[in-house]
């Protein structure tokens, strides 16, 4: 008889975890210290189960993780909002910690989520120090604003407290600068850009383009029913990655050839300008993973676009429905004006956006009939 496949959800809180699996009913429940610890662990390899499911919760689940992987069990950490959606799918609208890791067990089973990849020694260090320095910038901001209206009784205590962080900071950045050497090669991307993606974006080898964009929250999303056609919007993801991909994509548009000409070339066929920023905050993010994946620094001759004008024209009535990336919906300015060289009809000048009404609702089908 084949030996039934089963998975593990734990609820973590600040006392106590509660373990429930797929095919039982009940749950088991252990001190969330070490002692408990060592308990979960010796259970869950007398079990052997095909996935542990854990909530994200604020980093209370950070010791199970790291227990669960030095012990080589597959864990997987899932977002606390798609449980919830999930349960409420089931009819499930109580709420207990017991109800939750029922849930969580359900919910691996049902839509077994990717497993955590296994971080060394180094890596959970240097996430640590990358997480503290986050902390201080914060610090800093507020002992600023605090500082703009402090009292003279306390201005010389903030003053010495904003000096104490500049000097923290500037220390965890002397040991956070060491390790970075590929990435940096690319224009545009500093020394804390890519220290961010390698320590918090560990999928960044392993996943394939497609998959990376969704989850550093740079993959344009449907909004289609019927015939309406909605705008694609960028939604999700890691928001943390997504900043400093960003702020590395805003310097890169300047500086960066490849990017420059890439983002100038999506400007004059009419995207708006946040538009064609997130689509080279995409193309930045399939650049480097190409480099990470090949051992290889900075060539920009090896990340030309091998399509250019393609993407910039419109669909023809032939192609179907409106739908596709913003990349690919935006030609209907870079359309008009080839009609307006050719003397056909007058377009909107070019850099503007086509009518909402026209953009949303209407297919390729009609625009290109109406030319």
């Amino acid at each position: 008889m084949a030996h039934k496949r089963f998975c593990v959800g734990i609820d973590v809180a600040q006392a106590t975890l509660e373990v429930a699996r797929s095919d039982r009913a009940g749950t088991w429940t252990v001190p969330h210290n070490e002692a408990g610890l060592r308990q979960l662990v010796a259970r869950l390899r007398a079990w052997a189960p095909e996935r542990v499911a854990v909530e994200a919760t604020g980093g209370w689940e950070a010791p199970v993780v790291r227990a669960l992987g030095e012990a080589q069990l597959p864990v997987a950490v899932v977002n606390p909002r798609q449980v919830r959606a999930f349960a409420r799918a089931a009819g499930r609208l109580a709420k207990t910690d017991a109800l939750d890791a029922q849930v969580l067990a359900r919910f691996a089973q049902a839509m077994a989520p990717r497993l955590c990849p296994p971080r060394d020694p180094v890596r959970r260090e240097l996430e640590a120090l990358l997480r503290r320095r986050a902390q201080l910038v914060r610090m800093l901001a507020q002992e600023r604003c605090r500082l703009r209206r402090a009292e003279a009784a306390v201005r010389a205590d903030v003053e010495a407290h904003l000096a104490w962080l500049r000097r923290q900071v500037e220390a965890l950045e002397r040991r956070l600068r060491e390790r970075l050497r590929l990435l940096c090669t690319v224009p545009g991307v500093g020394w804390l850009t890519a220290l961010t993606l390698q320590v918090a974006l560990p999928e960044l080898e392993p996943l394939e383009r497609r998959p990376l964009a969704a989850l550093a929250g740079v993959a344009p999303l449907n909004c289609d029913s019927g015939r309406f056609r909605g705008r694609r919007r960028v939604w999700g993801g890691r928001a943390g990655e997504r900043a400093a991909l960003y702020m590395a994509t805003v310097t890169a548009v300047r500086c960066n050839p490849v990017l420059k000409a890439f983002y100038k070339r999506l400007r004059q066929a009419g995207k708006e300008a946040k538009v064609a920023l997130v689509a080279c905050m995409r193309k930045l993010l399939t650049i480097l993973r190409a480099m990470v994946r090949d051992g290889r620094p900075w060539e920009p001759a090896a990340h030309q676009g091998a399509r250019r004008a393609t993407r910039l024209l419109p669909r023809t009535g032939s192609e179907g429905g409106g739908g596709g990336s913003p990349l690919r919906r935006g030609g209907w300015c870079a359309g008009r004006k080839a009609e307006k060289e050719k003397g056909g009809p007058e377009g909107p000048p070019l850099g503007s956006a086509a009518p909402r009404r026209l953009r949303s609702r209407a297919g390729p089908a009609r625009r290109s009939g109406s030319a």
